[in-house]
């Protein structure tokens, strides 16, 4: 395909930046030369945020920076800036924060208009042709006749944006008490859908980190009806077809309110949160479905987003082309009738049966996306099989079925490896083994863990975000930070290599070093060595991911057990105490503060295990599920404050301590769990 046009983006390395290189818009990327540029040439900066999997972003994009007459009025009038908001969270924070506050809503693609400064003046999401040349016209003509109006607008949103993520240092007495969790718990389960799992509402968002709290809490409080209704939620969601029910992996959501038809893009972050939700929900009912997922999902990780050096990829796109060469949202993973029927033959009736080829599995234009209704027990009465001949069939039809869907056209892939999010997916590996003790997912944490080490830590002890055909050019955020030191802490508990943990400390030293607000005792997004844009945010707020904010407040309570650090362990408290005041207005926006929480309003335990034998012993303790507590152990001995003058080389011993109190050793990892349990 010849091109027409080549704008600065074809210098970039992210795929979603190289998309947009060849449009007639004169795009560039966010840099200081483009912002030295706008202010240079005194023109507005108009900035377009997207990332390669939003469908939404791929329909603007054709529909009018594609167009040579929409690139006229946009090269004529703005510097055009392009962002790739997984490389760039801190200028997509920030223009977003800047659309809400103007239109109530955001999402992506997010497009901006601002001052040459970088100040915002308008902002919207999608917008279609006619509109979006309209309003460009009317901004660059008032630019041109009315200036000082603009400027007085973009001063008065400055000041929301600068009042927008502000934490005060909340000077109350940290009080934190399981009543205070279970009268926030009261407020949320108003809105859970009690048929379909989730929250009662289409679309349904999956919220890993709000099943991983619940699924706690219900379990240390011993709620049957919560246990059920996480159970119900997981089990929908793996019925569904928001998880890929013959390659494996979860899409992002579904648009409908029983899991069925997702947004087909398949994110690396939702999987490896996912991985490790259903692990631990593995670990508590042994509900070999969970296990499949775990298993399913790992193998299309493997399959599809890892690469050679360990490292994970960022996305899979919805779309992809039809037989006819058309971009459709969903064409690789949906299936016709009459196909199916030819593929499949004698089973035919069976499957369509168990994948819902009906009306309640079908979606639009004759296509089906396979989805469950009936657990296997039902199937297996009904048609009169065994256990094993179901899992023989399910296994051959995924064979069958994979093999002719890789003969369409694939997905594109968003083939840049992002710090934060390969850490959420080391984690997932990390969290099945600990579940499931396979060698093999300790093998891929490891490499990937290696690959962290290797590629992204820097001399100076800082991070890099991205990393593609060997390079980084992005400063770590906060979210990288605090991910990696979580998936290090992990890691460090299941292997024992003291490696992990005292990296995980050096970053969280850095962290202070360059992110920590003396003032808020909280964490900035962005570095102290970083270019200052408009507003320098806290993210605190609970999202599909957890908080930045919320991940390193846990950190820091681990790694003050761990090296017995009252600095750690006094900021993690005043952390928690800032966001308590608005934790019960909207719990579902704080669910990882309120894991956090838990561990103050209940005992939370530090097991020591010293001896030759501590990997077994852990190992084998890891069979049952124990949320509040963390592990330290060594095979020799050892000056951790844990582990010092512990060692007795004739016997390995556990310890459980709370509070530095800590009860006689014990030998017998059942006689730990015990006095765990007390």
């Amino acid at each position: 395909m010849e091109h027409k046009y080549t704008n600065d983006l074809i210098h970039e390395t992210s795929p979603y930046l190289l998309q947009h290189a060849h449009n007639p818009v004169n795009w560039n990327a966010w840099n200081k030369n483009t912002l030295a540029k706008a202010k240079a040439e005194n023109k507005l900066l108009l900035i377009s945020v997207g990332y390669a999997a939003c469908h939404w972003c791929h329909v603007m994009e054709h529909e009018s920076f594609e167009d040579s007459l929409v690139a006229q009025i946009m090269n004529k009038n703005f510097i055009n800036v392009k962002v790739d908001r997984e490389e760039r969270p801190d200028v997509d924070q920030v223009y977003m924060n800047a659309v809400q506050l103007m239109t109530g809503r955001g999402g992506w693609p997010l497009n901006a208009i601002a001052l040459p400064d970088g100040r915002p003046i308008w902002g919207e999401t999608y917008v279609p042709k006619k509109q979006w040349m309209s309003a460009l016209e009317q901004i660059s003509k008032l630019y041109v006749e009315k200036p000082e109006k603009l400027y007085e607008y973009a001063d008065k949103l400055e000041q929301g944006l600068k009042t927008l993520d502000i934490v005060t240092l909340n000077t109350d007495e940290p009080v934190f008490k399981t009543d205070y969790i279970s009268s926030a718990i009261k407020t949320w389960s108003a809105q859970f859908d009690n048929n379909q799992g989730g929250m009662n509402r289409a679309p349904k968002f999956m919220m890993p980190n709000n099943y991983h709290f619940l699924l706690r809490y219900a379990y240390q409080i011993d709620d049957k009806k919560l246990q059920d209704y996480v159970n119900l939620t997981l089990k929908r969601m793996a019925y569904g077809g928001i998880f890929d029910q013959i390659g494996g992996g979860f899409s992002r959501y579904s648009v409908d309110a029983k899991w069925h038809v997702p947004h087909f893009e398949k994110m690396l972050y939702d999987n490896g949160q996912l991985v490790s939700l259903y692990s631990d929900a593995y670990l508590i009912t042994k509900n070999e479905l969970y296990k499949d997922i775990v298993t399913e999902t790992l193998d299309y990780i493997k399959r599809e987003m890892t690469t050679e050096n360990g490292a994970f990829y960022s996305s899979l796109d919805a779309d992809s082309n039809t037989p006819e060469g058309e971009l459709e949202e969903g064409a690789f993973y949906v299936w016709q009738k009459d196909s199916l029927k030819t593929i499949l033959q004698n089973d035919y009736e069976l499957f369509s049966d168990y994948y819902n080829v009906n009306s309640y599995g079908l979606w639009e234009h004759d296509n089906y996306v396979l989805i469950r209704r009936d657990d296997d027990e039902k199937i297996i009465k009904k048609y009169d099989l065994t256990k094993d001949l179901l899992a023989e069939k399910k296994e051959h039809w995924k064979q069958t079925l994979t093999a002719i869907r890789n003969k369409r056209s694939k997905p594109r892939l968003d083939d840049k490896t992002l710090t934060s999010w390969n850490a959420l997916m080391l984690k997932g590996y990390i969290d099945a083994y600990r579940v499931f003790g396979d060698p093999s997912y300790l093998a891929s944490a490891e490499k990937n863990a290696n690959f962290i080490i290797n590629n992204q830590l820097r001399e100076d002890g800082g991070l890099d975000h991205n990393y593609k055909n060997g390079k980084s050019n992005i400063n770590g955020y906060l979210e990288d930070y605090a991910a990696t030191i979580d998936a290090f802490l992990t890691l460090y508990e299941n292997t024992l290599n003291e490696t992990w943990l005292t990296t995980a400390r050096d970053l969280a030293n850095y962290t202070f070093d360059h992110f920590f607000d003396e003032g808020s005792k909280m964490f900035y997004f962005t570095s102290d060595e970083d270019e200052s844009l408009v507003s320098r945010s806290i993210e605190y707020r609970d999202n599909v991911i957890p908080a930045s904010n919320s991940i390193m407040a846990k950190n820091l309570f681990r790694l003050s057990h761990y090296f017995d650090n009252t600095h750690y362990s006094k900021t993690a408290i005043s952390m928690l105490n800032n966001v308590k005041p608005e934790m019960q207005e909207y719990p579902s926006g704080y669910s990882n503060w309120f894991d956090l929480m838990l561990n103050y309003a209940n005992p939370y335990y530090e097991v020591a295990i010293v001896g030759k034998d501590a990997k077994n012993k852990i190992a084998e303790l890891n069979k049952t599920y124990i949320p509040n507590k963390l592990i330290a152990g060594s095979t020799s001995d050892n000056s951790l404050p844990l582990l010092e003058n512990r060692y007795n080389p004739d016997n390995t011993l556990i310890y459980v301590c709370v509070n530095k109190a800590c009860k006689l050793p014990v030998s017998e990892v059942d006689k730990a769990i015990t006095l765990l349990k007390e």
